[in-house]
């Protein structure tokens, strides 16, 4: 255990659940506390001490939300079935920061953890608050762009090895997947972080000008240029130079950053005299170069001396885990912005922004946020305000005889009470479908779980648990 990290206190009634939750939070190097009711915390721990609660809803004896403002400054994280959406809106106004529907994937819980307590700085104890500000440095990339799955960790684990080096670096990536975070990531972490960042779009500046921006140019170099100019690349002499969609450049600039990379030298248009550079090239594309040397698009010699180390970001659909986490934290911005602290998105805009495929990305989605800030009547966000295209064949309404509020029925735990502590949460929804399906219909098994058929289907596919025949 290390000193400094963040002790969560977890209130559950549920063994599996309970057991399930501290295994997967100590596993990501929490520090992690248990008790089954809300009289029970109370009377085992000091609740100022822990930096994050997270409560079930419905306890024996007092409610969860019982536990909200008892240590002010403590954020209380509530836990609910579907069947108590209506009760969990209840236990937001009452001041918890956020809730989480059961059953949720282990993404999930991590990132409304990781967001929770990277809005929280000021909760828990002063080793943990000494810890996030050491930790608060820009220039690592987990404080620049967010993400939690593995994928983006791969990702951040790469700047930092590349980072430190000259290496000319290749960034990979769809529009609007946070390409030029990671190349600001690249800058912050080099040697060369107290020289200047110049991004540059190549897509969108002019074919005709775009020699000029780059390379600069003599006075009459051609019409129209009544003075001399220096270029993006000289301007970023002793720092980093970021390409963003570096397959746009026409074939004379090819060349012309080709001998940038190779000698080291540019030469303005219109002269005829070199000057040495010194500049760290980041390059971004959405496009396949490989492809386009094939074709003669791209220069083959330049797309070796570009493709030294190649950073691949991934697309939002390849992220899913990520999703919330990154919508929290632009709603908690856009909040902040419009002064509306107490804005949050309703169960059914998180359904709606998890199944959505954000073919526009992280700025897609953060552009839905921003939106439906805006669109917003009160403080709850709803699906029609994200106004988002959902994809077809499922049904995302929840039905109204299960929105009742205090009248929540609980899968009922497994009877294997002595095998709690081995289970994951993956495991609890295994054990309850097996356990119950030869009573139950798969419409039945679905609404109990809180989650659609098809939903179901594919966490029966996806864990290989088969139908019971007949």
């Amino acid at each position: 255990m290390t000193e400094n990290m963040h002790r969560i206190l977890i209130v559950e009634d549920e063994e599996i659940i309970r057991a399930a939750l501290r295994k997967l939070l100590q596993h990501n190097g929490y520090e992690v506390s248990v008790a089954e009711s809300a009289e029970a915390a109370t009377g085992d721990y000091d609740l100022s001490s822990f930096d994050l609660i997270i409560s079930d809803l419905r306890l024996p004896g007092e409610a969860g939300t019982s536990l909200i403002g008892q240590a002010p400054g403590v954020p209380v994280l509530i836990m609910t079935s579907y069947a108590s959406l209506r009760s969990a809106v209840d236990s937001m106004k009452k001041g918890a920061v956020e809730y989480i529907a059961k059953p949720f994937d282990h993404d999930e819980m991590l990132g409304a953890v990781e967001s929770i307590l990277a809005q929280h700085p000021g909760s828990g104890t002063a080793q943990a608050q000494e810890a996030d500000e050491a930790a608060d440095s820009e220039s690592d990339p987990a404080q620049i762009m967010f993400g939690q799955c593995d994928a983006m960790q791969q990702v951040f684990t790469l700047i930092r090895k590349v980072a430190p080096t000259e290496t000319t670096v290749l960034i990979q990536g769809e529009s609007g997947t946070g390409k030029e975070l990671a190349a600001r990531a690249l800058h912050l972490l080099s040697p060369r972080a107290s020289k200047p960042l110049i991004s540059v779009n190549c897509a969108a500046i002019p074919e005709s000008l775009i020699e000029s921006e780059l390379f600069g140019h003599e006075k009459g170099a051609f019409t129209g240029a009544v003075s001399g100019r220096t270029g993006l690349i000289e301007a970023a002499d002793g720092g980093s130079l970021f390409l963003d969609e570096i397959g746009e450049l026409p074939p004379e600039a090819q060349a012309r950053l080709l001998r940038v990379l190779q000698e080291g030298e540019i030469r303005k248009v219109g002269s005829t005299q070199s000057r040495k550079v010194s500049v760290r090239m980041i390059a971004a594309t959405h496009r396949n170069l490989k492809a386009m040397t094939r074709t003669g698009e791209f220069r083959e010699d330049l797309y070796y001396r570009l493709n030294v180390m190649q950073v691949r970001i991934p697309p939002l659909r390849e992220r899913r885990g990520d999703i919330l986490g990154l919508a929290s934290r632009f709603l908690a911005r856009q909040a902040e912005r419009m002064g509306k602290p107490a804005l949050s998105l309703s169960p059914e805009a998180m359904k709606a922004l998890e199944r959505h495929r954000w073919p526009g990305n992280v700025r897609e989605l953060e552009n839905a946020i921003e939106r439906a800030s805006i669109l917003a009547d009160g403080d709850l966000i709803t699906p029609a305000q994200l106004d988002l295209e959902m994809e077809t064949g499922e049904d995302y309404a929840i039905p109204s005889s299960l929105v009742e509020g205090d009248n929540e029925q609980k899968p009922p735990p497994s009877r294997e009470s002595d095998a709690g502590s081995d289970l994951s949460l993956e495991d609890y929804f295994q054990h309850f479908v097996l356990e119950n399906q030869d009573r139950m219909s798969e419409t039945e098994l679905a609404q109990k779980l809180g989650i659609s058929r098809k939903s179901l289907w594919e966490r029966r596919q996806r864990l290989g648990i088969p139908r019971k025949k007949g």
